[in-house]
């Protein structure tokens, strides 16, 4: 980066100083994972010498649960090795057939991936939103940003199942609804996708928050229709029409992208980001309410009890678990 001419590509250059930046990052977790086991042997020795000091103790126990959640964290950032999963992550959540459940259990989604999001000191930014008819939503886009957010959000694409007694029904009858996630990398304009003028069509509307609230009353919103694919794409959460424009077609280059790399996907719901039919049996996990609390990822197998801990965001087992599944499928021994 010291070479007069590492800038005559900017791009490249770009590339390099992400690059540099994430191994840096790894590097000084690494450092900081260090420190803290030295700090703990300290704390042991000084406990061994005084084991009725109940400060120490608690100290001890303290740090102890900070190193672990800090040591997962640090295995959770090793097993990223994707091109574009340090990138920022789009997330799209759309419920299945169902009603006014299916668009609860939409909104119950949204707010699982908010707090996981926040949990990690990630920036959430809604960027397409349509509520529902009497709760819920009918469909959301949003955009996470910080480092290795595709990388672990990439772990929630697909169909996910709620089964509960619906506080919708008078009857208090069990009901079983579905939503598809759909998570995509935020890409680059220097990304190998051509977005061709004559290939889109754009609409503009007026922007609009939850519960049907008017952000503003100028059509700053903007839709962009891909014709050759039919893949349609909307933006409302900026002021103006540009860069609401701007955030469209970001979104519809990560769509392009992961078209290009699932080529073998004919049909058109799939084109449009539904990989898998939202019903019965294409589920990849399971979430149990009742008769009993079980919350399962049926492509590892990994499931927990806490059913409302995993409503809350805490969902990096899971992610591990999966990610740990990928690294034994694509290295089999």
């Amino acid at each position: 980066m010291a070479d007069p001419d590492f800038w005559n590509d900017q791009v490249a250059a770009q590339k390099i100083i992400e690059i540099n930046n994430g191994l840096k990052g790894k590097f000084d977790n690494f450092n900081a994972l260090a420190e803290a086991v030295e700090e703990l042997e300290v704390l042991c020795e000084l406990l061994q010498s005084e084991p009725e000091d109940e400060d120490l103790l608690v100290e001890l126990d303290q740090k102890v649960k900070k190193t672990q959640k800090r040591l997962q964290k640090y295995q959770l950032e090793l097993l990223l090795s994707g091109k574009y999963d340090h990138s920022n992550a789009i997330v799209e959540i759309h419920p299945g057939a169902g009603g006014t459940e299916s668009q609860d259990w939409g909104s119950m989604l949204l707010r699982m991936y908010t707090r996981w999001a926040q949990q990690h000191d990630f920036e959430v930014e809604t960027l397409d939103y349509l509520a529902g008819d009497e709760a819920g939503i009918k469909s959301v886009t949003l955009l996470i940003k910080g480092d290795n957010a595709y990388g672990y959000l990439r772990s929630e694409k697909g169909v996910h199942r709620l089964v509960r007694i619906s506080p919708f029904d008078a009857a208090g009858r069990r009901h079983t609804s579905f939503a598809s996630v759909n998570v995509m990398p935020e890409l680059n304009d220097d990304v190998d996708v051509e977005l061709r003028s004559d290939d889109i069509k754009m609409e503009v509307f007026r922007s609009s928050g939850a519960g049907g609230q008017h952000i503003n009353k100028t059509s700053s919103a903007v839709r962009l229709i891909h014709i050759p694919t039919g893949i349609v794409v909307s933006s409302q959460a900026q002021r103006s029409q540009f860069q609401n424009r701007a955030t469209a077609e970001s979104m519809l280059r990560s769509k392009l992208y992961q078209l290009k790399l699932e080529e073998q996907q004919k049909k058109k719901a799939e084109i449009q980001g539904q990989q898998l039919d939202i019903g019965w049996g294409s589920q990849i996990r399971s979430y149990v309410f009742h008769p009993y609390s079980m919350v399962k990822d049926h492509r590892t197998g990994y499931e927990t009890g806490n059913v409302q801990g995993v409503m809350d965001g805490e969902l990096d087992e899971f992610i591990n678990a999966y990610l740990q599944y990928k690294l034994q499928e694509n290295n089999p021994s």
